[in-house]
C-alpha cells in the first residue's frame, strides 16, 4: 500500500487508524516517522514519504515518533492473509528466528537461499532480515525498560542484542532517547506489575468483538494448562528459553497482557504468539466488508462485527487436541486432554494457583507406550502416527508453514478427514481461508439461514466469501447458542 501515495496522504490527514502498521510515514522535515492515526497534525504531502516497515524507515534515518509510538502499531494484517515467502519470512522473524538461528537458520527453515529471502524482502519491505530483526529488538527492549526494573545489561541481552552498546546505540538511534530516559517517560499504564510480571497492552485494528474469541478458548480450556479467572484467560507457554505464564484480558481499546517468564528473552516470542493466538493483526474492516456482501451473513456481521478467529500459541498441541476431539463433544476433548496433561505433562509454578503443566511436547508423546493411552485403537493409532512424524520433523506446524502442502500432508495421515486438517489449518496455521463444510454447527446454522447444508453445496456458495472462510465459520457458529459463543462472566 505504500506505494499509493494519494490514498496514504487520505489515511494520515484523517487519522485513520485502521492503516496503522499497512505503513508508515516519515516526516522529511522532522526526520520522524510515525502511524497513520499519528495525533499530531499532519504534515503536508510534499513533506512526507512511505514505507512498508518500522526497519525501512530506520535504514532510511528516521527515528520513531514520541507520541504515536509507531513501533507499537499491530502487525501488518498482509503477514496473515498471505502465505508466500515473504510472510512465511515476515512470521518467522516476529517469533524470534533471526535472533535465535540467524539469517542462515531463517533461510534453512524456508527452503532458499539466504541471499534469495534478502533479495525479496528489500524489495518488498525495504529492509532486509538483520534489519527487521533490529527493529523487532528495539521494540523488545522498549517493551522491557518500560515494564520491568530489570537493570539496562539484562534488558539488553534479553531483547536479543549481543552487547550492552549495540542495545544503547539502537535506543538512541530509534528513539532518539536513552534507555534511562525511556525508562523515566514511561506511561503510568506501563508501570511494572508484579514481582517478575511483565504488563503491557497489545494493541488491534477495531472493530474487535471478544465474545467469541475469548469464549471458544474458555470453554475449550483444558484444566492444568488453561483457565478463565477473573475475566483474564490465562494459560502456560512452552517458549524457546523456557516457560512462561500469560493472562490476556479484552477491553474496548487493548488487550490487557501480563507474562511471566522464567527467561526474559522469550518475550518477543511470548509476544508474537500471543497475537497470533488472539489474531490480533487481521483487518476486521476487510473481512466484514467481503462477508456483508452475502444477503444472508450481512445481518450476523452489522449484529458483533469484528469477529476474529481463536487461534493457538502451540500448533503442535493444538493438532493433538484436534484429533483427541474427532467426533466428541467440548467436554469430552477436555477430559481427554486433560487425562493426557496430568499424566505426561511438564509441571509449572503459578504463583496465582490453577495452572499446573505445559501441554507435552511431540517429543514426550512419541516416546509412549501406545498400550497407555485410553482411547479406541484407530483414534490411538492416529495420535501417534502423529505426534511420531512431528517428532522426527517429517510434519512441521507452524508459522513457516506452507498452508496447501501441510494440509495435504495432514490428509496423508491414518485418521486424518477433511474436518481435522481444516480445523487445524484455521486455528493452528492460521489460514484465513480454512473452510469447515462438514462441521455440523456450520451446517446447521447454513440450514437455518437458508444456505445449502450439503458440503459441496455450501463449498460452492461459500467461494463468494473468500479469502475469508474461516471468519464466516466464526459468524455461522455465533448463531448457536454454545458456550464458545459467550464471554465469561
Amino acid at each position: 500500500m505504500h506505494t499509493d501515495t494519494e490514498r496514504c496522504v487520505r489515511a494520515v490527514q484523517s487519522k485513520d487508524a485502521r492503516f496503522d502498521g499497512w505503513f508508515y510515514t516519515a516526516v522529511l522535515t522532522t526526520g520522524i516517522y510515525c502511524r497513520p492515526s499519528c495525533p499530531a497534525v499532519p504534515p503536508k504531502p510534499r513533506h512526507m514519504v512511505f514505507h512498508p516497515s518500522a526497519a525501512a524507515c530506520q535504514q532510511a534515518g528516521f527515528r520513531a515518533c514520541k507520541r504515536c509510538r509507531p513501533d507499537a502499531s499491530p502487525g501488518s494484517p498482509e503477514w496473515n492473509v498471505r502465505a508466500d515467502l515473504v510472510a512465511r519470512a515476515m512470521r518467522l522473524i516476529a517469533d524470534g528466528v533471526v535472533d535465535r538461528e540467524g539469517v542462515t537458520g531463517l533461510a534453512a527453515r524456508l527452503g532458499y537461499s539466504t541471499r534469495q529471502i534478502e533479495r525479496q524482502l528489500l524489495a518488498e519491505l525495504g529492509a532486509g532480515p538483520l534489519a527487521l530483526a533490529r527493529a523487532q529488538r528495539a521494540r523488545t527492549a522498549r517493551l522491557l525498560v518500560e515494564t520491568t526494573g530489570l537493570p539496562m545489561a539484562d534488558v539488553a541481552f534479553a531483547a536479543g542484542f549481543s552487547s550492552v552498546r549495540a542495545f544503547n546505540d539502537t535506543v538512541r538511534e530509534v528513539f532518539a532517547l536513552s534507555p534511562s530516559e525511556l525508562r523515566t517517560r514511561a506511561p503510568k499504564h506501563a508501570a511494572a506489575g508484579a514481582h517478575g510480571v511483565i504488563a503491557l497492552r497489545l494493541p488491534f485494528r477495531a472493530p474487535l468483538h471478544p465474545d467469541n474469541l475469548f469464549g471458544h478458548l474458555a470453554a475449550t480450556a483444558v484444566p492444568g494448562v488453561e483457565e478463565w479467572r477473573e475475566g483474564s484467560y490465562r494459560r502456560t507457554l512452552r517458549l524457546p528459553y523456557g516457560q512462561g505464564i500469560v493472562a490476556l484480558s479484552p477491553h474496548p481499546d487493548h488487550i490487557a497482557c501480563r507474562l511471566a517468564l522464567s527467561d526474559h528473552r522469550d518475550l518477543t516470542v511470548a509476544i508474537s504468539r500471543c497475537r497470533r493466538l488472539l489474531d490480533l493483526d487481521a483487518d476486521p474492516v476487510a473481512v466484514d466488508e467481503r462477508l456483508r456482501a452475502d444477503p444472508a451473513l450481512a445481518p450476523l456481521v452489522d449484529k458483533a462485527p469484528g469477529r476474529r478467529v481463536p487461534r493457538t500459541a502451540d500448533e503442535a498441541e493444538f493438532a493433538v487436541r484436534a484429533v483427541l476431539g474427532q467426533q466428541v463433544s467440548t467436554a469430552a476433548a477436555r477430559t481427554h486432554a486433560a487425562r493426557l496433561v496430568m499424566a505426561h505433562g511438564t509441571p509449572v509454578d503459578d504463583p496465582e494457583g490453577g495452572l499446573t503443566h505445559l501441554f507435552p511436547a511431540p517429543e514426550e508423546l512419541a516416546a509412549l507406550d501406545p498400550d497407555t493411552l485410553a482411547m479406541p485403537r484407530t483414534r490411538r493409532t492416529t495420535l501417534t502416527t502423529l505426534v511420531r512424524r512431528l517428532a522426527d520433523g517429517d510434519l512441521r506446524l507452524g508459522a513457516d508453514s506452507d498452508w496447501p502442502k501441510t494440509r495435504a500432508a495432514l490428509l496423508a495421515l491414518p485418521g486424518f478427514g477433511p474436518w481435522t486438517a481444516d480445523v487445524i489449518a484455521m486455528r493452528a496455521l492460521g489460514d484465513p481461508d480454512a473452510f469447515l463444510p462438514t462441521d455440523l454447527g456450520v451446517r446447521r446454522a447454513a440450514r437455518a439461514l437458508g444456505l445449502p447444508s450439503t458440503p459441496a453445496a455450501l463449498t460452492t456458495r461459500a467461494a463468494a466469501w473468500r479469502p475469508w472462510r474461516a471468519y464466516a465459520v466464526q459468524y455461522l457458529w455465533a448463531t448457536d447458542s454454545h458456550p464458545i459463543n459467550v464471554l465469561p462472566t
